[in-house]
C-alpha cells in the first residue's frame, strides 16, 4: 500500500500552548485581585476603571476566552492533525485564528475595564467584538472541517465528536444570544427582553459551561488521557453513550439558573429535570476516564501528568454531580445567589479545566520540543500547590454559601428576620472571602511555577516546527476488520457530512422545545397595566448601573420565599421585566437584592451611598463611586437610545426621541432639588443624578404591600 507522506504543523501548537501559559496568569491575576476587592474595598484602588464590578467580567472572559480558549485551540491542533493523519487544512486560517483570537482577547481586556459591557454574564463583549468573534470561530470551523474531510484515517476517534459538537453549538449559541440593536460603536440593546432575554442568556450561560469549558476539554481527555496512560480508552460504547446522551441532554438544562425566579414553572421544570438527567452521562463519562488507567495507578503515583489528569477527571465528575443536585429545587431555594454557586463553578475551573490544560501542556510540549520536561519536581510541586489552592479557594466558598443561605432564611421566635440588614450576613463570613483570597494566590503560585517549567522546557529542547509522517491516503484505507461495529455507530463515524447534521439536530432540539412557547405563547409572560417603559432619565441610569456593573453583586429578583419578602417586598413578576434591555437577574448577592429599591430612600440617601458607602451603611464593603457625581451624561446619544429601544418594541410615543433630552433636564431639576433640601449641590447633568432616577423607579410599577412591612421591622430590630 503506497504511502502519503505530510508534515503536522507544531508552530501552531507552540503558539497556542504560549498564549494558555500567559492569559492563564493574566486571567488567575485579575481573579486574585477581585477576591481581594470583596473584602477590602481600597482593593478597588479608587478608579473607575478597577472595580469589582468593571474586572469580575474581565477575570470571567480572560479565564474562559483567553487560559481555556487558547488551552482547547492548543489541544485540537495538536491531536486533530494526529487523529487525520493530516496537516491542518490551511496554515494561513490557522494563523488567522490564532492572531484573531489573540485581538479578541485585548479589545476584551481593554473595553471592559472602559465599562463597553452588553450586561450579559460570560456575554459581556459589545457587538463589534461579538461579530470578530463569530468571524475567527467560522475561521477555525472551516479549518477544523476541511481537515476532517481530507483526513487519511477512516474513522473519526471519539476526541473529533466532542471537537465537533464544540463547534456547531458554540456557533448557535453565540449568534442567538448575541442578537442586539447596535446604539453606537460601543454601545447596544438585546433584542430580547425580561423573561425571554433570562431565558435566552442562561440558554447560552450555561451551554457556553457545557460546550466551551466540557465537550472540547472531555475530547482533550479522550485523546491525551490514553497516550499519556499508553493505554487504550476503557470502553468504546460507553464513549458512544457518553457523547449522544450528553449532547442532547445539555442543551436544555440552562432554567435551572432561573428556578424561583420569574419564569414560567413549565420552563423551571424541565430545565430541573434534564439537569438530573445530565448524572448520567456526565459519570459515564468520569469513569470511561478514570478506569482507562485501570493497572496504571503505580504510574499514577509518579507521574505529575497522569496526577494532573486524574484530578482533572475527578473535579468534573464532582462537579457534574453537584451541578444536578444544586437544580433540584429545595437545594435550589438555598444554594441560589450564594457563595456555594461559586464554590462549584470553581470546582469545574480551577480542577477540570485548569488541572486538564496544564497535564496536557506537561505531555505535549516535551513532544513537539524533543526533549523531556525541564524538571518533574518542579510539575510536582505545581501540582500539590495547586490542589492546596482549590482546597483553599472551594472549602471556604461552600462553608460562606451555606451561611449565607441561612442566615437570609432566619427568623425569630416572634417571626421577624434574625439578619434584617443584609451587610450583617456579608461581614460574618469575610473570614472565608480572606481563605478564598489566600487559595486563589495559592494557585496563582503554583501556575507561575508550572508556566517557568513549560518555558525551560521550550528552552531546552528545540521546536519540530514540521514534524514528517506518513499514511496511505484515504482511499486506500481498508474497513478495519477486527473492529466491532457497537450500536452501527461505524457507519456514521466514516461520514463526516451525516455526523455534522445528527449533532446539529440533537442540540437544536432542546432550544426549540425552550423557546418556542416562551416566545409565542403571549400568557406565558402576562402583561402589566401599570408597567410602564422607562423615562429616558432612567433609561441613562439604567446604562450606567449596567456600565459599573452593578449587577455582579446585586440582583434584581425577588423570590417568593417569606424571607424574601419579608426582606425586600412583594415577590418579582414576569410582566415587570418587560422593557428591560437585557434583564438585571443578576446571579450572586454580595449586596442586597433592589428590584424593590424604589421609593425606600430618599435621593439624598442614594447620594451619599454612592459617594461614601460606609456614610450611610457602617462597615460596608462597597466602593465609592465619586465620579459619577463629576461625569456628565451623553445627552447626544440619547435620541438614539429611544430609537433603538422603540425599534425593539418599547412603546415610546412616535416621534418622543426629539423630546427626550427635555424630559431629562426637567426630571434631573427635580432630583436636584432633592438633593439641595438636603445640602447637596450637583450638576443636573450628572451621571449619579440619572442613577438615582433608575434607583428610585425599581420596583415601583406596582406597589408593594410589605414594603412598610420590611420598614417596620427595621426600625424594631434597630430598637
Amino acid at each position: 500500500m503506497a504511502l502519503e507522506t505530510f508534515k503536522y504543523d507544531n508552530k501552531i501548537v507552540r503558539d497556542f500552548a504560549i498564549a494558555t501559559g500567559i492569559w492563564g496568569i493574566v486571567g488567575m491575576l485579575v481573579g486574585v485581585l477581585a477576591a481581594f476587592q470583596i473584602f477590602e474595598p481600597a482593593a478597588n484602588l479608587g478608579n473607575q476603571y478597577t472595580t469589582f464590578g468593571r474586572i469580575r467580567p474581565l477575570h470571567t472572559n480572560a479565564v474562559i476566552f483567553a487560559f481555556v480558549g487558547n488551552g482547547i485551540f492548543m489541544g485540537v491542533y495538536y491531536s486533530l492533525q494526529r487523529l487525520c493523519k493530516a496537516r491542518m487544512f490551511s496554515d494561513l486560517l490557522s494563523k488567522l485564528h490564532f492572531w484573531g483570537w489573540q485581538l479578541i482577547i485585548v479589545l476584551a481586556a481593554l473595553s471592559l475595564p472602559l465599562g463597553m459591557t452588553s450586561g450579559k454574564e460570560y456575554a459581556e463583549l459589545e457587538w463589534p467584538i461579538d461579530i470578530l468573534i463569530t468571524l475567527i470561530w467560522v475561521v477555525f470551523g472551516i479549518n477544523m472541517i476541511g481537515t476532517i474531510m481530507k483526513r487519511r484515517e477512516r474513522h473519526m476517534y471519539v476526541a473529533i465528536w466532542f471537537y465537533i459538537a464544540t463547534f456547531f453549538t458554540v456557533a448557535m449559541l453565540h449568534v442567538v444570544n448575541s442578537f442586539e440593536i447596535p446604539v453606537t460603536l460601543f454601545k447596544s440593546y438585546s433584542l430580547f427582553a425580561g423573561v425571554q432575554d433570562a431565558l435566552v442568556q442562561w440558554w447560552y450561560g450555561h451551554n457556553a459551561v457545557a460546550f466551551f469549558l466540557t465537550t472540547p476539554y472531555l475530547g482533550l481527555m479522550y485523546y491525551f488521557l490514553p497516550k499519556a496512560a499508553n493505554r487504550p480508552v476503557f470502553s468504546y460504547r460507553l464513549s458512544i453513550i457518553h457523547f449522544w446522551a450528553l449532547i442532547f441532554i445539555y442543551i436544555w438544562a440552562g432554567p435551572h439558573h432561573l428556578l424561583y425566579n420569574a419564569l414560567p414553572d413549565w420552563a423551571q421544570s424541565l430545565g430541573m429535570v434534564f439537569s438530573l438527567m445530565l448524572i448520567a452521562p456526565s459519570w459515564g463519562g468520569m469513569l470511561n476516564g478514570l478506569l482507562t488507567l485501570r493497572g496504571a495507578w503505580d504510574r499514577v503515583r509518579q507521574d505529575p501528568i497522569l496526577k494532573f489528569m486524574v484530578v482533572a477527571v475527578t473535579a468534573y465528575g464532582m462537579a457534574t454531580f453537584e451541578g444536578p443536585m444544586l437544580s433540584i429545587k429545595s437545594v435550589n431555594a438555598l444554594s441560589h445567589f450564594t457563595d456555594w454557586t461559586i464554590a462549584h463553578v470553581h470546582i469545574g475551573a480551577l480542577g477540570w479545566n485548569g488541572f486538564l490544560t496544564y497535564g496536557v501542556m506537561y505531555w505535549l510540549i516535551p513532544k513537539i520540543y524533543n526533549t523531556k520536561l525541564h524538571s518533574v519536581k518542579l510539575a510536582n510541586l505545581h501540582f500539590w500547590i495547586g490542589t492546596l489552592g482549590i482546597l483553599f479557594y472551594a472549602i471556604p466558598m461552600y462553608w460562606a454559601g451555606i451561611t449565607q443561605g441561612l442566615m437570609w432564611k432566619q427568623f425569630t421566635s416572634d417571626g421577624f428576620l434574625q439578619y434584617p440588614i443584609f451587610l450583617e450576613t456579608v461581614l460574618q463570613i469575610v473570614p472565608m472571602y480572606i481563605l478564598r483570597a489566600i487559595g486563589g494566590t495559592i494557585y496563582l503560585v503554583g501556575a507561575l511555577i508550572g508556566l517557568y517549567n513549560i518555558f525551560a522546557t521550550m528552552a531546552k529542547g528545540s521546536l519540530i516546527a514540521e514534524e514528517s509522517a506518513q499514511a496511505p491516503a484515504l482511499v486506500n484505507v481498508p474497513e478495519e476488520e477486527n473492529v466491532k461495529n457497537v450500536y452501527g455507530h461505524r457507519w456514521i463515524e466514516a461520514r463526516p457530512v451525516q455526523f455534522f447534521i445528527w449533532t446539529v439536530v440533537a442540540v437544536v432540539i432542546g432550544g426549540v422545545v425552550e423557546f418556542v412557547p416562551a416566545f409565542l405563547v403571549k400568557s406565558n409572560v402576562p402583561t402589566i397595566a401599570s408597567v410602564q417603559p422607562y423615562t429616558p432619565l432612567e433609561l441613562e441610569g439604567r446604562d450606567i448601573y449596567i456600565r459599573e456593573g452593578c449587577y455582579t453583586c446585586h440582583s434584581q429578583q425577588i423570590r417568593p420565599f417569606r424571607s424574601e419578602t419579608e426582606r425586600y417586598g412583594e415577590y418579582s413578576k414576569p410582566g415587570e421585566f418587560i422593557y428591560d434591555h437585557p434583564f438585571q437577574w443578576g446571579s450572586k448577592r454580595i449586596g442586597p437584592d433592589l428590584h424593590r429599591v424604589g421609593g425606600k430612600y430618599p435621593d439624598a440617601w442614594h447620594y451619599n451611598h454612592m459617594i461614601d458607602p460606609t456614610s450611610m451603611s457602617p462597615g460596608s464593603l462597597m466602593p465609592p463611586y465619586p465620579w459619577l457625581a463629576e461625569q456628565s451624561v451623553d445627552l447626544s446619544v440619547t435620541p438614539s437610545k429611544i430609537e433603538a429601544m422603540q425599534t425593539l418594541g418599547v412603546p415610546y410615543p412616535e416621534g418622543y426621541q426629539n423630546f427626550a433630552v427635555e424630559d431629562i433636564e426637567i426630571q434631573a431639576a427635580n432630583i436636584v432639588a432633592s438633593l439641595q433640601s438636603a445640602g447637596i449641590t450637583v450638576e443636573k447633568d450628572r451621571e449619579i443624578v440619572a442613577l438615582i432616577a433608575y434607583l428610585q423607579r425599581l420596583g415601583t410599577d406596582i406597589k408593594a404591600e410589605s414594603t412598610a412591612r420590611v420598614q417596620d421591622q427595621n426600625q424594631v430590630s434597630k430598637n
